[in-house]
């Protein structure tokens, strides 16, 4: 299973892409905005996106359509630092596959989303 990490601090895409790493994922890209996000999954076409919600140009939300949109469309987990709660509808209503926050990721929680449904 191939993943593509998405979001706009260094020092969190290194730890996440060492974390995962060591729990069994192949990271195959990592993305610091949205649009290059969207480029990456269209040259590396990974299997999941981990995508931040907080990005510096288009939000997680907006990303995440535009990745459901496309053909063979990659599974998209949202994170952020902040609580799923802070953002409500907008998160129950995003082609995603659930919600993780920062602090709780790990190889099994995201499994766990995965696997689900």
């Amino acid at each position: 299973m191939t993943l593509l990490i998405v979001d706009d601090h260094d020092s969190f895409r290194s730890f996440a892409r060492m974390l995962l790493t060591s729990e069994g994922f192949e990271v195959s890209g990592e993305a610091s905005d949205g649009e290059s996000a969207v480029e990456a999954v269209k040259r590396l076409r990974p299997d999941v996106v981990l995508l931040d919600v907080q990005l510096p140009d288009i939000d997680g939300f907006e990303v995440a359509q535009r990745l459901a949109e496309l053909t063979n469309a990659p599974r998209v987990v949202l994170t952020s630092s902040r609580e799923a709660s802070d953002y409500g509808r907008r998160l129950t209503g995003a082609p995603a596959r659930g919600f993780i926050p920062k602090q709780d990721l790990s190889g099994a929680a995201l499994a766990e989303l995965l696997e689900a449904a």
